[in-house]
């Protein structure tokens, strides 16, 4: 362990992060890294709990106090090491994981948890540093497997197939590879270049990317083994509404793709481009995507931004219904909510209200509302205006694209519309695979990780088993 009176003697301390004033003039990442010394005195707060209730908040099974120990004593390769045999992306988690091994931490019964993100994105941008390492396959298994989507669980499973020696080849539909990671989450939170240097590191273990295109299902049943579907949960919930078709009101992914787009380098042409500046903007959906919209916003030089909540606000502390180390439902400020926003919850959506033209949007009409018998009913006499020339939809996703290859596969959905998957991560279909979002429903990165790796094991099993049945045959 770390030092053992470590979190007696040193107080939790988050890393920096550049004033608001000066981040929302760029698209960069704010976060200021800690020096080796100030990482080392946080690594020390992690002590011997007995039962290390952060390997329970964590989906990939990080085994945290080993690493932070390493970190104390300044190993930090081994930690690295120690980090990437559970956690193929670390310097993906360590910047939009919500962190619930903090909320698991047993320090956090006082509010005070180890700074696990902080450590383990320092962990993953030394990785950068030093350059990621190829481990490509001593031996070929002979077998090809087909990778549908680029994200986090297709990326994971990709890159530990690769290393299980069998031929993998990722179709991504867009003309970049990383999914949602890519075109999802703005460049301040998650600059893109590291996500081009895994793609090297995975080319040079053997996997074979192929971006802008999208298979056939015959052509996946003729040419591969195995198939993983990891096309994530990317069909946005809607607000049908009266107005909701004035021009003015729009997808949040629609809205963030383009952005990130700009910061790729690429046009997008005029006649259909979102953007925030001089307009009034109103973001419905006060989550994670939501704030990318907000923080999106802000750097466009919008009017004014108004981030609308249906549900209540959460209290400020655990209530004793929501006891550690379970996850706090507690009011949280993202960065991009402390550079200027106006928050309300138990905002209920009316109607979009049209310009002088009947074109486009000028305002929302909306209402309180409030839980009666476990609904949510309209406070009578509540309605209020806002101005909006701009609304941004950011209400979570209902699950995969239920057409295309999903259809033509033939796997079954269930009732949620996600691909039925059983323990290995096989679907109704034999040898086809379903990994993440699209198994699994909307998720976190480092869920979407650790499911990419679960169902590389199914199908590595899979694999086996068919060679097993070809030389009995």
């Amino acid at each position: 362990m770390a030092d053992p009176k470590g979190f007696l003697k040193v107080s939790r301390a988050k890393a920096k992060e550049r004033a608001v004033g000066e981040r929302v003039r760029s698209y960069d990442e704010f976060t200021v890294e800690p020096s080796g010394e100030e990482l080392a005195l946080q690594a020390s707060r992690c002590m011997e709990c007995g039962i290390p209730f952060c390997h329970q908040g964590c989906p990939l099974g990080n085994v945290i106090p080993e690493w932070n120990d390493l970190v104390y004593r300044g190993r930090v390769d081994e930690a690295l090491s120690l980090l990437h045999s559970t956690n193929n992306f670390p310097e993906v988690t360590g910047r939009v994981c919500p962190a619930p091994c903090e909320a698991s931490c047993v320090l956090n019964l006082n509010d005070a948890p180890v700074t696990i993100k902080d450590i383990e994105r320092t962990l993953g941008n030394h990785a950068l540093e030093v350059g990621f390492v190829p481990q490509p396959s001593s031996a070929k298994s002979g077998f090809r497997v087909a990778v549908i989507g680029s994200g986090p669980a297709g990326l994971a499973a990709a890159q530990e197939l690769a290393r299980k020696g069998h031929s993998v080849t990722l179709f991504e539909k867009d003309d970049r590879m990383g999914g949602l990671l890519r075109y999802g989450i703005p460049d301040f939170k998650l600059e893109k270049g590291m996500l081009d240097a895994r793609i090297q590191q995975m080319t040079a273990e053997g996997v074979v990317f192929r971006a802008s295109c999208s298979p056939t299902a015959t052509a996946l049943q003729k040419d591969f083994d195995a198939t993983v579907l990891a096309t994530g949960a990317r069909v946005p919930r809607d607000l049908i509404v009266p107005g909701r078709e004035l021009r003015g009101v729009h997808m949040a992914m629609d809205f963030l793709t383009q952005q990130n787009r700009r910061v790729a380098g690429d046009a997008v042409a005029i006649e259909e481009a979102i953007v925030a500046t001089g307009k009034h903007v109103v973001v419905i959906g006060g989550g994670d995507t939501g704030s990318d919209c907000v923080g999106t916003s802000i750097r466009q030089e919008a009017a004014s931004v108004v981030q609308l909540e249906l549900m209540p606000k959460p209290s400020l502390t655990r209530m004793p219904t929501n006891p550690w180390p379970e996850w706090p439902l507690v009011f949280r400020t993202s960065s991009s909510q402390e550079e200027g926003c106006e928050r309300d919850f138990s905002v209920m959506t009316r109607a979009f209200v049209a310009d002088p033209t009947g074109a486009s949007v000028k305002g929302l009409r909306a209402v309180r509302a409030s839980f009666v018998g476990g609904k949510l009913k309209e406070v009578e006499g509540s309605e209020f205006e806002i101005p909006a020339d701009l609304v941004l939809f950011a209400m979570g996703f209902v699950g995969p694209e239920r057409s295309g290859l999903v259809a033509d596969l033939g796997v079954a959905i269930d009732a949620r519309g996600n691909v039925v998957s059983d323990a290995l991560g096989q679907t109704s279909v034999r040898g086809v695979f379903a990994a993440g979002d699209a198994a699994r429903g909307q998720s976190l990165v480092v869920w979407a990780i650790a499911d990419g790796r679960r169902v590389a094991n199914g199908v590595d099993t899979f694999l086996a088993k068919l060679r097993a049945e070809l030389g009995a045959a």
